[in-house]
């Protein structure tokens, strides 16, 4: 089996990995508590939040099955580089395994803060505030690395920053409201997606 087709069959086992580890706990939560839904959130929300997401489902579709349709994204990368890539991207499932487990019920598919929500501080949010966006956006990098495509990395800028100045912000903003002084002394203890980055 050569390297090419190995990568491609990894990032779909892990891409597999990532829609299970997401849909199963978001299936439990559905059955043990009231769930506030996408539909309820508001069309707008769930239209942004598929525009925001279709192009970087897109690119890694054609990216695992028509490579070559891919071409114009490519960049000279070596092959450790790629391989680095991967090993990236297996680390951020099993971050994004450990986020949606300590979680657990207190998951939300939008962000509307829900009544019986509580304020998280163990597992990973020990250190950082947001660790389920950064787990995604260790997985986009690590994808544009192990396809050497500028495209998905150019997508992963943009998600950081999207995260970082608009969508953190917001969220922050309802768990103060929400959770108030206690949120506060949390927000000066860790980082928004990395520990010593408030």
């Amino acid at each position: 089996m050569n390297l090419e087709l190995m990568l491609r069959l990894m990032v779909l086992l892990l891409l597999g990995c990532v829609f299970l580890i997401s849909g199963l706990y978001r299936k439990r939560t559905r059955e043990e508590k009231e769930f506030i839904t996408n539909q309820e959130e508001g069309s707008l929300d769930l239209v942004l939040r598929l525009a925001a997401a279709a192009p970087l489902l897109l690119l890694t579709i054609l990216d695992i099955f028509v490579p070559e349709w891919m071409a114009w994204s490519k960049t000279n990368l070596p092959n450790w580089l790629r391989i680095v890539g991967i090993s990236l991207m297996l680390v951020s499932v099993l971050w994004l395994w450990w986020v949606f487990h300590t979680i657990g019920s207190n998951f939300s598919e939008t962000d509307l803060n829900e009544g019986s929500q509580a304020l998280l501080t163990i597992g990973p949010y020990r250190w950082i505030r947001h660790p389920l966006y950064a787990g995604a956006l260790l997985f986009i990098f690590s994808l544009s690395l192990a396809f050497k495509d500028w495209a998905i990395f150019l997508i992963s800028l943009v998600g950081l920053l999207a995260f970082r100045l608009l969508i953190i912000p917001a969220e922050e903003e309802q768990l103060l409201e929400a959770f108030g002084e206690d949120y506060e002394c949390y927000q000066s203890r860790t980082g928004a997606l990395l520990p010593w980055i408030r």
